[in-house]
């Protein structure tokens, strides 16, 4: 899979240095993988939530964090749309969260 906007994803490590490692982990595991349906990333991430519009919610270092991607599965492609707590992740849409640049 190709992430894009992987520096969301630093930008986050570096003002909260422990989902650094959890973080870096998701993003290997990631690239690594191939994931044509949802149920590919159920296989392998038991805990993710598969939502409408093609979004899927991954627990980041034991659901401190929450990772919400938009995945285009035919181009193999995650686009990353939220990055943040639990708390954070509480006070959003998921489904139509956009990045803030």
């Amino acid at each position: 899979m190709h992430i894009v906007a992987v520096k969301y994803l630093r930008a986050f490590w570096e003002k909260n240095p422990d989902s650094e490692q959890p973080l870096k982990s998701w993003v290997d595991e990631a690239k690594k993988a191939s994931w044509p349906q949802p149920a590919q990333i159920k296989e392998q991430y038991r805990s993710a939530s598969i939502l409408k519009n093609k979004r899927v919610v991954f627990n980041i270092k034991g659901n401190d964090y929450r990772l919400v991607v938009a995945v285009a599965y035919h181009y193999q492609a995650l686009y990353v749309k939220f990055i943040g707590t639990h708390e954070e992740y509480d006070a959003i849409d998921a489904e139509t969260v956009e990045l803030e640049d």
